[in-house]
C-alpha cells in the first residue's frame, strides 16, 4: 500500500495528531484507573503482548506511528528497519498463532515509540466490555499475566465503547481530510515496512476500520 506523503502533507495532519493524543491520554487514564483498582502491574512477562500479532485498522494510527518514526535518529531508524524485516519474515514463515515474534519497536522491554503506540498496545491486558447498539454487551478477558496476579477479583467496569467511538469518529474525519479510502489491516511491523517503503509479501489491507458504535 502506497501511503507516501510529502512533508507539508504530514505537517497538515498535526491538528489530527493532537486530537489523537487527547484520545490516547483518555485511554491511558482509563487503563490506569482499572489497573489500580485491581492492583495489577504490567512489568513484562514471558507471554509479552509485544510478541503478539495484533492487527491495526486505522489510518490515523499508521500516520501517527510514522510521525514518531520520523523523529528518531538515522541509526535508530536503521535498527528498527532491520527488526521490521526480521519480524515480517518470521510471520510470513510461521502462521501458527501460538508462535511469536518481538515487535520491532521493543528495546529491552521498552517501546521506542511509546508515546505513539497504537490503541491496542494501550488497552490490552485488562478485562473490559464493549456495548454495541445491535450486538449488545460483550466482555473481554484479561491477559495471562492479569489472570496470574488478579484471578478471582471482581470485575471492575472498564467500558471501551466510548474510547472506540471517539477514535472511530476521528478516523472518519481524518480519512475525509486525506481522501484515502483504502481499508487497512496491518501489524506494527507491517506499518514500519510501509513507512520505510520496503517490499513485503506480508502486507494486507482487507478488513474495515473499527465500527462507529
Amino acid at each position: 500500500m502506497d501511503l507516501n506523503v510529502r512533508p507539508e502533507q504530514m505537517m497538515s495532519y498535526a491538528p489530527y495528531f493532537d486530537r489523537l493524543a487527547v484520545v490516547f491520554r483518555k485511554m491511558d487514564a482509563c487503563y490506569d484507573t482499572a489497573a489500580t483498582e485491581y492492583g495489577f502491574a504490567c512489568s513484562g512477562c514471558q507471554d509479552s503482548c509485544c510478541q503478539t500479532r495484533f492487527y491495526h485498522h486505522t489510518l490515523i494510527e499508521y500516520f501517527y506511528v510514522k510521525s514518531g518514526l520520523d523523529c528518531l535518529s538515522p541509526p535508530d531508524r536503521q535498527i528498527i528497519q532491520s527488526r521490521a524485516l526480521e519480524a515480517n519474515a518470521y510471520w510470513r514463515n510461521h502462521r501458527e498463532p501460538s508462535l511469536a515474534a518481538m515487535c520491532p519497536l521493543n528495546e529491552a522491554g521498552r517501546c521506542r515509540l511509546y508515546l505513539y503506540r497504537p490503541m491496542i498496545c494501550r488497552l490490552h491486558g485488562i478485562p473490559h466490555e464493549l456495548n454495541h447498539p445491535v450486538k449488545g454487551r460483550a466482555l473481554g478477558p484479561g491477559c495471562h499475566e492479569f489472570e496470574k496476579q488478579c484471578s478471582g477479583k471482581a470485575y471492575f467496569p472498564f467500558d471501551r465503547t466510548p474510547l472506540y467511538r471517539e477514535l472511530a469518529e476521528l478516523e472518519k474525519t481524518f480519512r475525509q481530510k486525506t481522501g484515502i479510502v483504502t481499508k487497512m489491516k496491518m501489524t506494527v511491523a507491517e506499518m514500519l515496512m510501509d513507512c520505510f517503503k520496503l517490499p513485503a509479501t506480508t502486507k494486507k489491507m482487507m478488513l474495515p476500520p473499527i465500527d462507529i458504535l
